[in-house]
């Protein structure tokens, strides 16, 4: 029975190296979008102050499309320079705090939620899913248009 036990622990162990290696984490490489550090009120803020659309990214932890996002395209340097110079850029876990609170207002049904607002938090575009950094960059394109 222990033997069982160890060989079953083994292929969990297993499992869950090869997920978190596949996964990676979220955090994003430099170069890459920067996220803007502060509350949804400070981004509003400074999105006026800026006169910039905010893009929002709400996703949760446990997402595994939302840390492909984070690794594949968030990092992009194309899409990084592109978001940087033209958004406030916004990540919040739709799980906890501010995140779940405009997660039920937005009446979000996945992760990773995409949006593009104006500074007074009104949903210019929207968009869910993975998206590779060509696709993000259209998406930008079009909610930076609705912005104008």
């Amino acid at each position: 029975m222990d033997k069982n036990i160890l060989v079953f622990a083994a292929i969990v162990a297993v499992g869950v190296l090869t997920a978190f290696r596949y996964y990676g984490t979220a955090e994003v490489a430099e170069g890459g979008i920067e996220f803007f550090q502060g509350t949804w009120k400070e981004a509003l803020e400074k999105s006026k102050q800026e006169n910039k659309p905010i893009f929002l990214d709400i996703s949760a932890s446990w997402c595994g499309p939302c840390k492909m996002l984070k690794r594949n395209t968030f990092s992009n340097k194309e899409v990084g320079a592109y978001f940087n110079e033209r958004f406030v850029n916004v990540a919040l876990d739709g799980e906890i705090g501010e995140g779940k609170d405009l997660a039920n207002q937005l009446a979000i049904r996945g992760y990773p939620s995409l949006f593009v607002m104006d500074n007074n938090g009104k949903t210019l575009d929207a968009t869910a899913g993975y998206h590779d950094p060509k696709a993000l960059l259209k998406f930008g394109e079009s909610g930076l248009k609705k912005y104008k």
